[in-house]
């Protein structure tokens, strides 16, 4: 049973978003295919662990949402000739397995050369700017990443039910407005939505933020980089493309020191360095460069620069945290989110003094239920000598951590300041 549930999961996580992408580009339907997509995950639920997992999991998905999209065309009563040009199949045995659109899935869904168009041209959709852009992000999210609506409202820091609802709206107005499925004209539009889309996949994938989620999903942080990229193939001039690609490259690059082996988080100036991918660290830099020689600076850039920083430095201790310091000054004029301001806050306390980053933290009631806001302070406040208040915003941050490698690494820290 382990093991179906694993295989169901995967399915969630990997199949399902290439698959709602096929069927939407194939129907021109975004509702159709995300309900089609649900029907046959509730379908492999029942029948998998009872009949097993087929050979190909990613390939029976399409073939049953396919029919699944099918029969609510059927039933909905859909023009006779969208649904001869989608779906010529109706005209074929019911009882034939395979279709000619299965190859994409059957062969290889990973390598479709039609995917990434596919998936890029369901994001920039979802990203339309008839759409509030948190309603974007959230929306893209869920259709393209296959993150669960808890994963997205922790990343988003708010509550499940007022994300659910997000995603809601975001879907019927799309329905409703008859929002067509295909590239915008000028891309640019909307590639403030889809950048920020790409990033949060990412840094899902970098550290899970659900009660179940693992440390560290390389699947989600490796889907965003291939996204990007194919991004950039659309965009090679546009500097933040560049720019994002550096970020997750240089983040990508430490991920085989940031656990240990216990699946237990190891701290930046903790990690073995000699373990860091020091090809993609060349790569995050050559596309930094390229961003920087557009000359149109963006928060992207600058988050890059910050961690190219980090990643090049060979020791901690050379890490030039005066320059971070500065670059989070610049960052939070254009960016002045609680987050952004808190990562300023601990490179000031990092540059100048413990107790200058604790006066730079911010004030925000939107960090108050933020695990991290609370770790950070905690951290600060140790390297300040205020072990018993470190030792409550220690606890604070416990009790709101979710992630399990995150409460084992807040548990310990707690035993370290006894």
């Amino acid at each position: 049973m382990d093991n179906i549930d694993a295989e169901l999961a995967q399915l969630v996580r990997h199949d399902a978003p290439r698959v709602l992408a096929l069927l939407a580009g194939r129907f021109g339907d975004l509702h159709l295919a995300d309900d089609a997509v649900a029907d046959a995950l509730a379908e492999a639920a029942k029948q998998w662990p009872t009949q097993g997992v087929p050979d190909n999991p990613g390939a029976w998905l399409n073939r049953v949402a396919t029919r699944r999209a099918i029969d609510r065309v059927r039933r909905l009563d859909v023009e006779r000739r969208r649904t001869r040009e989608a779906a010529p199949e109706l005209h074929a045995d019911p009882n034939e397995t395979t279709t000619m659109h299965d190859t994409f899935l059957v062969d290889d869904p990973i390598t479709d050369p039609n995917l990434s168009e596919d998936q890029l041209r369901l994001m920039f959709l979802c990203c339309h700017p008839a759409l509030g852009t948190d309603a974007q992000v959230a929306l893209t999210l869920r259709l393209i990443a296959g993150l669960t609506t808890d994963e997205i409202a922790a990343a988003y820091l708010v509550p499940t039910p007022t994300l659910a609802q997000r995603i809601s709206r975001a879907k019927a107005k799309i329905r409703d407005a008859a929002i067509p499925l295909h590239m915008p004209e000028h891309l640019e539009h909307r590639l403030d939505a889809v950048l920020s889309v790409l990033y949060l996949v990412f840094n899902e994938g970098y550290l899970g933020r659900g009660e179940d989620a693992e440390p560290m999903r390389v699947d989600l942080c490796e889907e965003a980089l291939r996204l990007t990229r194919s991004l950039l193939d659309l965009l090679p001039d546009h500097a933040e493309v560049h720019g994002l690609l550096a970020l997750e490259l240089f983040h990508h690059a430490r991920s085989d020191a940031r656990l240990d082996a216990n699946a237990d988080l190891v701290l930046l100036p903790d990690q073995d360095r000699t373990s860091w991918h020091q090809p993609e660290i060349e790569q995050g830099n050559a596309a930094l460069r390229e961003a920087m020689a557009l000359n149109a600076p963006g928060r992207y850039q600058m988050q890059a620069m910050i961690a190219g920083y980090h990643t090049n430095a060979g020791d901690p201790a050379d890490t030039n945290w005066t320059r971070i310091a500065a670059l989070y000054d610049r960052l939070v004029m254009i960016d002045p989110s609680p987050i952004v301001a808190l990562n300023r806050a601990v490179a000031i306390g990092m540059a100048e003094s413990p107790q200058a980053g604790l006066d730079a933290l911010p004030q925000s009631d939107d960090l108050a239920d933020y695990h991290l806001f609370h770790a950070a302070q905690a951290e600060l406040l140790v390297m300040a000598g205020n072990v018993n208040a470190a030792r409550a915003a220690f606890a604070q941050a416990r009790l709101l951590a979710r992630n399990p490698a995150e409460i084992r690494h807040l548990d310990r820290r707690l035993a370290d300041t006894a």
